[in-house]
């Protein structure tokens, strides 16, 4: 989540430095690979990088080709086979055992730019999916794309009619099941990439607790949004990573904030009344968030529960599994800092379905195996 906020802002200063720069996009995936389609890589002339493709065993040799990219602007289709994890072949130290195919291109030569499209997913939370011709390598279209948003909206051109018609609908599917989906078209190979905002942490107080978990939150790719009665307390010099405050009453908390069904809250004021209006007003809001955590020891949640029920805002079944008290993984956290990581690994877990315990117990593979290209 964090890359894409990452690679925009070096896309963006390359733009207001004038600096040649070129980027680096996954669009096929298939075995065991380090990271999926989607992944980017910004690479600057001067040789500086931001985000990844591989870990770290093909960025050397992207650097190479993306210098001819610079050159001549002809965007090109890398493939790598690494199912041999031969260094005889790459000489690269390979860690997976996969295929991947990268797409190329000079920074801001095609249309709509990376950095257009990203700042409307990434900072005007537009839902949005991006659909490129990928293939054939020799394709003179090969970069061409347009972009679908969530809303209808369509920007951008595949060079035909017929090819718009089916990029659009392509685009559509990949928005609607949140996956890359690809499709042959007269020959040329179209992916779409889903492009969602990054969801949004809703943390109730601002405590001193708060701001290490507001800075990690950032950190792993969350906007954090800090909510509070207390204005002073809701400020940038507090909470530099802070994308929104909300200054509310705690019953009137919800509302105020408007979660969608991908939205986390944390609820963390250390106090057993502001607690309780807060849980009343997020148990009333639909959709109720993807992740509800309470700060606290189990009795006390369930004692606010008891109360909530008898007066009518009973917890329903299917909130059941979205609402996380005590919160946190089971780390043996102290300290802010430390509790602050325990409920960022537990709603990445929550997130991904994953039950956050140790990778040594899991049985099978720890990624799924990607299946297109």
């Amino acid at each position: 989540m964090r890359e894409l906020v990452d690679v925009l802002e070096a896309l963006r200063q390359a733009r207001e430095k004038g600096e040649d720069a070129a980027l680096a996009t996954v669009v096929a995936v298939r075995g065991s690979t380090y990271r999926r389609e989607g992944a980017r890589l910004f690479l600057a002339a001067s040789g500086r990088q931001v985000g990844s493709v591989s870990g770290g065993c093909l960025e050397g040799d992207i650097q190479v080709v993306a210098e001819e990219v610079l050159r001549d602007g002809r965007p090109r289709r890398l493939h790598y086979d690494l199912t041999a994890d031969d260094d005889a072949v790459w000489g690269l130290g390979l860690g997976c055992n996969g295929v991947v195919d990268v797409l190329l291109e000079k920074v801001g030569a095609l249309e709509p730019t990376a950095e257009s499209f990203l700042a409307r997913a990434v900072e005007g939370e537009v839902p949005l999916a991006v659909v490129t011709v990928v293939g054939p390598e020799d394709a003179p279209a090969l970069g061409r794309r347009l972009v679908v948003e969530a809303g209808g909206r369509v920007e951008g051109s595949l060079g035909a009619v017929g090819l718009d018609r089916a990029g659009v609908e392509l685009g559509r599917r990949a928005l609607e099941s949140g996956r890359p989906a690809r499709e042959v078209v007269d020959g040329l190979e179209l992916f779409a990439e889903p492009l969602l905002p990054p969801p949004r942490l809703v943390v109730c107080g601002a405590g001193h607790d708060a701001i290490p978990l507001v800075r990690l939150a950032a950190q792993v790719g969350f906007r954090p949004v800090v909510v509070d009665r207390r204005e002073k307390f809701l400020n940038r010099e507090r909470f530099p990573e802070a994308v929104g405050f909300v200054r509310t009453e705690f019953l009137d908390a919800a509302s105020a904030v408007r979660p969608d069904a991908r939205t986390c809250v944390v609820v963390m004021t250390h106090n057993y009344v502001h607690d309780r209006d807060l849980l009343r007003s997020f148990l009333r809001w639909e959709p109720f968030p993807a992740y509800l955590g309470m700060l606290g020891p189990r009795d006390r949640t369930e004692k606010i529960l008891r109360e909530l029920a008898a007066e009518g805002t009973a917890l329903r079944p299917d909130q059941q599994d979205r609402l996380f008290a005590p919160v946190g993984l089971d780390i043996g956290a102290e300290g802010p800092e430390q509790i602050a990581l325990a409920v960022l690994a537990e709603i990445l877990a929550a997130r991904n379905g994953r039950p956050g315990g140790f990778l040594r117990d899991r049985r099978g593979r720890i990624h799924e195996l990607a299946t297109s290209g």
